[in-house]
C-alpha cells in the first residue's frame, strides 16, 4: 500500500495511507468504504504493537496497512468509538485475522457483530504497547459514542473523535435533548479542558483543532445541529 509521509490530515477514497510519526507514537490514517469512514492504525514506536481505531470496512485495505512481512506491527486491539454500522464492518474479519481484542462502551456494545472483549466507560485507559489512551464518553450520536486522547510527551494532544465531533460541528443527533447532551459533553469534556493546540482526527474526512473549531461552538450552540 501507498502510505504518504507528508502528513496534512486528508485522505482520499480508495487512495495512499497518511503517516505521522510521532516520538513515541505513528498515526496511520486510511480511509474505506463507500462512506468515506476513515480507520486508524496506531502503532507503539518501542514495542511494535498496534491499535485499530474503528475497523470501518475494507478488511483487506486494513490488511495491506498493517502489512504483510515480519516487520508488521502485531495489531493487539481493535476500538469502535459507536455502534453505527459503518464503523464496523471490517470489525469480525479483521480482529479474526489478527487475534485482536475488541474494545467498545457498554452502551454500544450490543449492536456489533463481535461481542466486545473489554468494556470501556468514561476515564478508562487503553495501552497501545508503551503508549496510553484516554477514554472519553460522548453522549448524543449513540449513546456510547467515546474518542480517544493520546497525550504525547514532546507535544500537542491528539484526539480521535469518531462522529462526535467534525470540522464545522458536532455529529448527528436525532433529537434535541441528544444534540444538548452531545454538544454540552464536547463543549465541557473536550473544549473546555484540552489545550487549543489538540490535533483531532474524525471518523470520516479532514482533520482540524480544537482551536480552530472552538470560535464556532455557540454558533453550533444556536443553530441546533
Amino acid at each position: 500500500m501507498d502510505v504518504v509521509e507528508n502528513y496534512t490530515g486528508h485522505v482520499d477514497p480508495g487512495g495512499a495511507a497518511a503517516r505521522r510519526t510521532l516520538e513515541k507514537l505513528t498515526i496511520n490514517k486510511l480511509s474505506v468504504g463507500p462512506m468515506d469512514n476513515n480507520a486508524y492504525l496506531l502503532v507503539c514506536n518501542a514495542s511494535r504493537d498496534a491499535l485499530l481505531i474503528d475497523a470501518a470496512n475494507d478488511p483487506e485495505r486494513i490488511e495491506d496497512l498493517i502489512g504483510h512481512d515480519s516487520n508488521r506491527p502485531r495489531l493487539r486491539t481493535i476500538v469502535t468509538t459507536h455502534q453505527h454500522p459503518d464503523h464496523w464492518q471490517a470489525l469480525g474479519a479483521v480482529a479474526g485475522a489478527n487475534g485482536a481484542n475488541t474494545v467498545a462502551h457498554a452502551l454500544d456494545a450490543d449492536p456489533l457483530p463481535v461481542p466486545p472483549d473489554v468494556l470501556v466507560k468514561h476515564g478508562d485507559t487503553i495501552p497501545v504497547g508503551e503508549c496510553t489512551l484516554e477514554v472519553i464518553h460522548l453522549r448524543g450520536h449513540t449513546p456510547g459514542s467515546i474518542a480517544l486522547l493520546y497525550r504525547d510527551p514532546s507535544g500537542h494532544p491528539h484526539l480521535w473523535t469518531g462522529d462526535s465531533l467534525f470540522p464545522g460541528g458536532v455529529g448527528k443527533t436525532t433529537s434535541p435533548e441528544n444534540f444538548t447532551s452531545l454538544i454540552d459533553d464536547v463543549s465541557s469534556r473536550l473544549f473546555d479542558v484540552l489545550p487549543d493546540d489538540t490535533w483531532f482526527y474524525p471518523g470520516h474526512g479532514d482533520d482540524s483543532t480544537l482551536g480552530e473549531q472552538k470560535p464556532h461552538i455557540d454558533e453550533w450552540r444556536e443553530r441546533g445541529w
